[in-house]
């Protein structure tokens, strides 16, 4: 069972991601149908192909956002589904149209995640005071209301800061080896001019001698939130003949849910990207051995060392002597995030579990620019929600 990687990614489009926006402002679902017609000229195809929808939530509406973008956009869809797994929700949004196109539900779907600044409301709601927890729900009947948020666990920082020490108690930490990733990460934004800290190299030293904002995550070991946007195109092979780049099939996947907060992660250094990944390996006939490059989820660098081990590229524990003995940057023996990642692209949003995805796409069709592999055919991709507890996986291949 599993996909016969009959359905490709033809064509991305993406925003420049910008810490302090100045642009014009826009509907979200004016967003969402700009990124859709960039997506469809990168892939030479027509909006008349468009027949499958798949997105996130956006802020015109409480619910039916499919249906509230196919009426904006003008499709007539045959598949909408609206995908709620945080960072995990791009990548689970491409497995799962590549399903429904693997069905014969539909031949072509977009998947989209706006993310700049809409326009000032002139009657503004009071402000939600829960969205400041992040993904630590404070509603009434959350076991997080009662037993995560009186104690100080809150929001992605503190969840984040305990795996990681957690991490250091089981198998040593060395901090050198975890400022590494933000450094080569930063090293490849160097290559991307849509990332935000495009022409701002670091060091490790730099990444070390950064503030300390949840022991032992330092600031720069943590992504920066920043507005942009992005949108991919899944096509069937019939369309896919007709792009004008190289088509990159989604031939893997794998998903993986346990829990949302740390306080019920029966081993918080074993993930469930594993199993996401070791199913996306599986379903592809591919090996850990096999990928060009890999594009990781990585909201902090603890995400990435912990994504490399239990995706079957270095054993548990062995992370930290993994990434000292590798080059992570996009001339290196081992790229990760040749974009820079969010790390050194900036988190737009959801956008930036996407950029992941197109970042992977790209490097296949051979079209990332300064940053361009030599050879790229395999790329894995991750994405990852709420506090290590969601998480996907997927295969891209070339043609």
């Amino acid at each position: 069972m599993g996909l016969r990687g009959d359905a490709a990614i033809v064509g991305v489009a993406d925003y420049e991601n910008e810490r302090k926006y100045t642009g014009p402002r826009a509907f979200q679902i004016e967003q969402f149908a700009d990124l859709t017609r960039l997506a469809l000229e990168d892939a030479g195809l027509k909006k008349s192909d468009l027949d499958g929808i798949c997105c996130t939530s956006v802020r015109e509406t409480s619910m039916f956002a499919p249906a509230t973008l196919a009426e904006y956009l003008g499709l007539h869809v045959n598949f909408a589904e609206s995908v709620d797994l945080g960072g995990a929700s791009p990548v689970g949004m491409i497995w799962r149209a590549a399903a429904a196109i693997e069905l014969g539900i539909c031949q072509a779907v977009v998947c989209g995640a706006p993310a700049r600044p809409i326009p000032s409301n002139p009657t503004p709601h009071t402000k939600d005071s829960g969205r400041f927890f992040g993904s630590t729900s404070p509603n009434w009947g959350s076991p997080q209301a009662e037993f995560d948020i009186p104690y100080g666990n809150v929001a992605q920082n503190a969840g984040y800061a305990l795996i990681a020490q957690r991490y250091a108690s089981e198998y040593g930490y060395d901090e050198r080896a975890l400022a590494k990733i933000a450094a080569d990460q930063r090293t490849n934004a160097q290559g991307n001019p849509k990332a935000t800290f495009f022409g701002q190299p670091i060091t490790i030293d730099d990444v070390i001698a950064s503030p300390v904002i949840a022991d032992p995550l330092h600031i720069l070991e943590i992504v920066m939130p920043c507005a942009g946007g992005s949108a991919v195109i899944v096509a069937n092979k019939a369309l896919a003949a007709k792009s004008k780049n190289r088509p990159v099939y989604v031939t893997g996947f794998g998903e993986r849910l346990t829990t949302k907060s740390t306080t019920y992660q029966e081993d918080m250094t074993q993930t469930p990207v594993g199993p996401a990944s070791q199913s996306a390996f599986a379903m592809s006939g591919k090996k850990p051995s096999e990928v060009d490059v890999v594009e990781p989820y990585d909201c902090y660098t603890i995400t990435v060392l912990l994504t490399l081990e239990d995706s079957g590229f270095c054993g548990k524990g062995e992370g930290m002597q993994f990434v000292n003995e590798h080059d992570l940057t996009y001339k290196g023996d081992f790229p990760v995030n040749t974009h820079g990642g969010q790390l050194g692209a900036g988190q737009a949003g959801l956008a930036g579990g996407m950029s992941q995805v197109i970042e992977g796409a790209r490097q296949i069709m051979d079209k990332a620019e300064a940053r361009q592999l030599s050879t790229c055919d395999t790329a894995l991709v991750t994405g990852t929600g709420g506090i290590m507890s969601e998480q996907s996986a997927i295969i891209l291949e070339g043609a």
